[in-house]
């Protein structure tokens, strides 16, 4: 695997070095690990899954450690604009080389073991943590939790945030399928914390089964916030109970916990920008449940509002669209430039006559003409990780 200089030649090189883009299942990920980390981690961690709210609840989480004098890390995905985003020390995401550093590393022990992108960049992770001689670590499961790469790790404390419909083809069709497949983070004798206010049976089962403590949030949290919307409260009771389940590890004072709740903030997250007299809200909800939280917020000002939408092929779209469509007076979709993109006609197929759609050939068409017309003094960005990336690097190249 010689010549390989910058990232962006490794990122490329990944793309084609396994058969799928997402086969879950831990016996690759599980070999290399081994030889990277034959002891375990040399820091504690944080297993995040859940179908909505990871990054927010990781946000919060973070933000309270960056208070006190521990060292912490996260890694998340998918990254907004750089993929260095995913893996981030107090603060301060990776370098370049740092993160080429560690993908030379797996290569030079992987032999024939053939890893998705996905698991090149938990690897990678894990790698530069130990590096950086973090304390804690908060890592996001990708997708699911029984059979995502990240579930190599045993973790210190899982969170399951909640569990919705998402994912259907890789995680079944039913919150039980969902929970049993989220439930699979959890390990013997060590706690896990859930945010959901309705959990499947088969989280409480499963936690049962193998002795887990299982420990539910009773009520939102009360106290001052950043982060927009109501479920963001839940998101932080969940954030505060899993800081005091590690408070005989990670001694955390309260006004440190209070104020790091407090100062919390996550791009793409009901994030608002003023652009030409347009309010731009930018949010990354992609499924039913997420779209449903954006309405609640839209609905507080409920104002004329053009959505810039565009969403991934094994979606459950309709759902999507109704979950939004009485608050939306025009529909802009955008095609996006991923392997697992909705066609375009496919994405205009979903609609119904009543939706008043007009299709574009890229975002920066679909922007344009948001910012140029005067019905719709809002303007909502969402449906994927995806067209809220291509939104913000098309926005910081429009003279302001």
């Amino acid at each position: 695997m010689g010549g390989l200089k910058t990232l962006n030649q490794w990122l490329d090189w990944q793309e084609n070095l396994h058969s799928q883009e997402i086969d879950l299942g831990l016996d690759r990920i599980h070999c290399v690990y081994l030889k990277l980390f034959p002891n375990g981690m040399p820091f504690s961690s944080i297993v995040v899954a859940g179908t909505n709210g990871k990054g927010s609840t990781i946000a919060l989480l973070e933000s309270v450690y960056q208070q006190s004098s521990f060292s912490v890390a996260k890694f998340t995905s998918p990254h907004i604009l750089n993929y260095n985003e995913r893996f981030v020390i107090n603060g301060t995401q990776a370098s370049d080389e740092q993160i080429c550093n560690a993908f030379e590393t797996i290569e030079r022990v992987r032999n024939n073991t053939s890893l998705t992108y996905f698991e090149f960049s938990t690897l990678a992770a894990l790698l530069i943590f130990a590096d950086q001689k973090v304390d804690i670590a908060i890592l996001e499961i990708g997708l699911g939790g029984r059979l995502d790469s990240v579930n190599v790790v045993d973790a210190d404390i899982s969170i399951i945030t909640n569990i919705a419909i998402d994912h259907v083809d890789y995680l079944g069709d039913t919150r039980e399928l969902i929970g049993y497949e989220k439930a699979g983070i959890m390990r013997a004798n060590k706690p896990c914390v859930c945010g959901d206010a309705n959990p499947p049976l088969s989280l409480e089962k499963h936690a049962n089964n193998i002795g887990t403590l299982l420990e539910f949030v009773e009520k939102p949290y009360s106290g001052k916030l950043s982060l927009k919307g109501e479920h963001q409260k839940r998101n932080a009771a969940l954030a505060a109970l899993c800081i005091k389940k590690l408070e005989y590890k990670f001694p955390i004072n309260k006004l440190d916990i209070q104020q790091g709740l407090e100062l919390a903030s996550l791009e793409g997250r009901f994030q608002i920008k003023t652009i030409k007299d347009k309010m731009i809200i930018f949010d990354v909800a992609h499924n039913e449940a997420a779209i449903k939280v954006l309405a609640q917020e839209l609905k507080k000002d409920n104002q004329p509002t053009l959505a810039i939408f565009s969403a991934l092929k094994d979606k459950d779209i309709p759902l999507m669209i109704d979950a939004i469509s009485p608050l939306i007076g025009q529909w802009l979709l955008v095609p996006l430039s991923v392997n697992r993109a909705a066609d375009m006609n496919f994405l205009v197929d979903q609609f119904n006559l009543d939706h008043n759609i007009k299709a574009y050939d890229n975002i920066q068409l679909a922007i344009n003409q948001a910012l140029n017309q005067h019905s719709h003094q809002r303007i909502v960005i969402f449906g994927s990780f995806h067209v809220v990336a291509d939104a913000l690097t098309t926005l910081k190249r429009l003279p302001h």
